[in-house]
């Protein structure tokens, strides 16, 4: 699959092929759903001359039975992975545990006279012990054997992972060439429902996104909400009005936090042909401001699990959104309410 946003990540692996000089290990980082393990896929496939039989794998998908690693069509190659089941009919692990590393390394320990692949999946999820065994292979590698690390999050990486292995980012993107394979991937009718530039802008740039919010309906509420926010912050008054913001707190914050963002970057290009409504709001406030509320709704978002009156944080945060075009002075968004300085 040649995804066009993995154009310029892609091209950095086949220098590394063309040139024979390819690391040991190698970590593929991006946001989520940017399609890091297609682009791996399509790595094994070109190092193996076979593109089929990695396809084949089906190992993103949570069995019925506890295992540690799996195993793929070609033979020598194993996936260590999170959310494995520890025991049978008991919880699945949200890391990658060090039992599950231990493993995967002896897998790959073993003398082999063809190429031998390992791929972990996502790194960022291993834990202080399971990152501290995998240390040992990473320095010492065996001849003929690469490690394939996917991460979301580098920066949950010790260091220590980070610094033996060549990095491959792959960026969000917006340009035509995305958005016309969004269009051959998304359905007629939706199609005609929706612009595809704006949904890729409120996805930020990550199409597989937009496949799943389509596909799962969460881009239709999450337009309802995009909406209303943009309504309040044109129209003030109308923070009276919005719906269902009760019992969504997150998905309300996230939102927001989204719309800012997104924000942020139209008015950083000057880009007035993406979300008018949000452009013609942002343009006219201080970047300083953006900034501080970005930095309110993240404190906000880690409050929700402790004892704290989400309902009057929330409240207090819609309403300095609602004015932040109007104000003189960034207030202090606190559990009590705030006082607005025009």
């Amino acid at each position: 699959m040649n995804l066009p946003w993995h154009k310029n990540a892609w091209s950095k692996l086949q220098n590394m092929i063309d040139q024979d000089c390819f690391p040991h290990a190698l970590l593929i980082t991006g946001v989520e759903k940017i399609g890091k393990f297609e682009l791996m896929q399509q790595l094994v496939g070109v190092l193996l001359k076979d593109d089929i039989i990695i396809r084949k794998d089906n190992v993103r998908n949570n069995l019925d039975y506890p295992v540690l690693i799996r195993r793929s069509n070609y033979p020598n190659m194993v996936y260590c992975r999170a959310g494995e089941m520890v025991e049978k009919n008991k919880n699945r692990s949200n890391n990658i545990r060090i039992d599950q590393v231990r493993v995967f390394c002896d897998a790959l320990n073993k003398t082999a006279d063809e190429l031998q692949i390992g791929v972990i999946f996502y790194g960022d999820q291993m834990n202080i012990g399971a990152a501290n065994g995998l240390l040992k292979t990473l320095e010492e590698p065996r001849k003929n054997t690469l490690i394939i690390i996917l991460a979301h999050h580098v920066e949950n990486l010790p260091i220590t992972i980070v610094s033996r292995c060549q990095n491959i980012h792959i960026t969000p993107t917006y340009d035509q060439q995305t958005c016309q394979w969004l269009i051959e991937h998304i359905g007629k009718t939706q199609k005609k429902d929706y612009n595809i530039k704006q949904l890729l802008e409120s996805t930020h740039g990550v199409p597989f996104k937009v496949l799943s919010d389509l596909s799962d309906g969460n881009f239709t509420h999450y337009q309802n909400y995009q909406n209303q926010l943009l309504n309040i912050v044109a129209n003030p008054l109308m923070i009276v009005q919005i719906k269902d913001f009760e019992g969504n707190e997150l998905v309300i914050l996230n939102c927001l936090q989204n719309i800012i963002i997104e924000g942020i970057r139209l008015k950083t290009v000057h880009q007035e042909d993406a979300i008018t409504e949000l452009y013609q709001v942002i343009v006219t406030v201080k970047f300083e401001f953006l900034f501080k509320l970005l930095d309110d709704i993240y404190h906000a978002i880690k409050l929700l699990k402790t004892t704290v009156n989400i309902s009057l944080l929330m409240d207090n945060i819609l309403i300095v959104w609602s004015h932040i075009v109007h104000l003189k002075k960034y207030p202090q968004i606190t559990n009590k309410h705030v006082k607005i300085i025009f």
